[in-house]
């Protein structure tokens, strides 16, 4: 019945679909998308994707955003034996095809155009190209990425199904009506080596990526205290002195009276966002933390007799050092997790600590606004697309350090508001930079926050969208 009434209302012109062959909780440039449509193009939204992570509250409370959710795939064929494998991995793209084509032309109201998150290519726009057919409605494609260039990390370039991936992404990505894309240097491949026109739309921060308040800031570090102080070895220079935290204490916070104050001796916090997938190389930023404990100890002066308990404890008492500890809290879900998480359990640092931890999506922004610097080891497996991360990270003024590859200087400035790395030796050296004096004598640091706050404030998500996407969903529609 709702369905009905909302096509009488608005028919297809009003309606959209957004299609997501993946978690939707962690799809946010999609749900960005579908909170643009709803709200700046005031059209009725079907959202199908699978579920798994929550996503937005904003969506969720948005009466004109409706979500589909699909059953996973059968995730158990690890387990099976190897005979059976390759046959279960046939079967995987046909079944998924199905269940689309089930969605987009039985399950959801007709709409007026879908909107496509690419990659995944294969089946992804094989079926809701069939489905624009069947049921008369426009085809957009968001660029994100090239899907083929994401399966040859596994199969290696020169595979068969790697260039069997390339020609159905080329050959169904030229019958969309309409593209869009992430960066400029994308936007020329896809020109220049596709013969497909798209409009650039850069990922921007929406409103909830914001500097955290000093508020903010201690009831978050209030809901993490027990996750803060649980080491993921036996003991590190955060996890000691647990003991001593009170009720209206944080390892960063602290609250007198009706006032809160950033403790001195606070670690520096440092995020990263992580998928745990191949084309992040999380080694880097290990070896990095190695680099940056044993630099600081040789700055001091120090060797291999100092007690660490020793100075934990001095630390825990409001000694301050030249370099800070360094808390780097890592979130994100990923087959390579574990892997990490046990290297991590091996280290023996003295001024550096990891936690890895899973943020809803209302949290997840807090942690930016409250943080020091950020690291993004997205390297791009095709060079052509930006790390969201990053937006992000701007968005809360919070300033990066970022792997370098081919287009990231659309986004990075170098010196303005955050610094490029290469190696773990040069993001060592970065790390020593920044937080030399930390928190009060670190120029450096302080001009590239002034530069990240500059960034993102200059440009948010309603506006590029209002700008760049909405003219070509408007002209899309008026088709009819």
């Amino acid at each position: 019945m709702a369905g009905k009434s909302n096509e009488k209302k608005g028919g297809r012109r009003g309606r959209a679909c957004v299609v997501v062959l993946g978690d939707i909780g962690r799809s946010p440039r999609m749900q960005y998308h579908a909170l643009s449509l709803a709200n700046q193009a005031s059209l009725e939204v079907d959202v199908v994707a699978y579920g798994g992570s929550e996503p937005h509250t904003a969506l969720l409370a948005n009466p004109s955003i409706h979500f589909h959710i699909m059953k996973q795939w059968f995730t158990a064929s690890q387990r099976l034996p190897k005979i059976l494998q390759p046959i279960m991995l046939l079967l995987k793209p046909l079944v998924q095809f199905l269940m689309l084509l089930w969605f987009l032309c039985v399950k959801i109201p007709s709409p007026g155009v879908f909107i496509v998150q690419n990659p995944p290519s294969v089946p992804t726009l094989v079926a809701v190209k069939w489905a624009s057919w069947l049921r008369n409605s426009y085809f957009v494609i968001d660029w994100h990425n090239f899907g083929y260039t994401l399966l040859a990390l596994s199969l290696g370039r020169n595979s068969h199904f790697v260039s069997l991936y390339k020609w159905f992404e080329k050959h169904y990505g030229n019958m969309a009506d309409a593209s869009l894309c992430v960066t400029k240097a994308m936007q020329h491949e896809l020109a220049q080596n596709w013969g497909i026109n798209a409009t650039v739309l850069y990922d921007q921060p929406p409103d909830i990526f914001h500097p955290a308040s000093l508020e903010e800031r201690h009831k978050l570090f209030c809901r993490l205290n027990e996750d803060l102080f649980q080491p993921l070895g036996v003991r590190d220079c955060v996890s000691n002195g647990n003991s001593l935290i009170a009720s209206r204490e944080t390892l960063f916070t602290t609250e007198v009276g009706s006032s809160i104050h950033l403790k001195p001796n606070r670690p520096a916090l440092v995020v990263s966002s992580t998928s745990w997938t191949p084309d992040e190389d999380f080694s880097i930023l290990l070896e990095a933390a190695v680099m940056y404990d044993r630099r600081v100890a040789a700055i001091l002066g120090e060797d291999d007799s100092v007690d660490e308990e020793v100075m934990w404890k001095e630390i825990s008492d409001g000694k301050q050092y030249l370099y800070p500890r360094l808390l780097f809290i890592i979130t994100g879900k990923g087959p390579e997790k574990e892997k990490y998480e046990a290297k991590i359990k091996r280290l023996k640092l003295k001024r550096v600590a990891f936690r890895t931890m899973w943020l809803s999506a209302d949290d997840y922004p807090l942690l930016l606004g409250s943080a020091d610097l950020g690291v993004c080891l997205h390297t791009s497996s095709s060079g052509l697309d930006l790390p969201m991360k990053v937006v992000d990270m701007f968005g809360c003024g919070l300033p990066v350090c970022a792997v370098s590859y081919s287009c990231i200087k659309e986004l990075v400035r170098v010196d303005n508001n955050g610094l490029l790395f290469s190696s773990s030796s040069e993001l060592a050296d970065e790390l020593l930079l920044l937080f030399k004096g930390f928190p009060d004598d670190c120029d450096a640091l302080k001009v590239l926050k002034y530069g990240a706050l500059e960034t993102g404030s200059s440009a948010r998500w309603a506006t590029e969208w209002e700008e760049h996407a909405k003219p070509l969903i408007t002209e899309v529609l008026s088709r009819f």
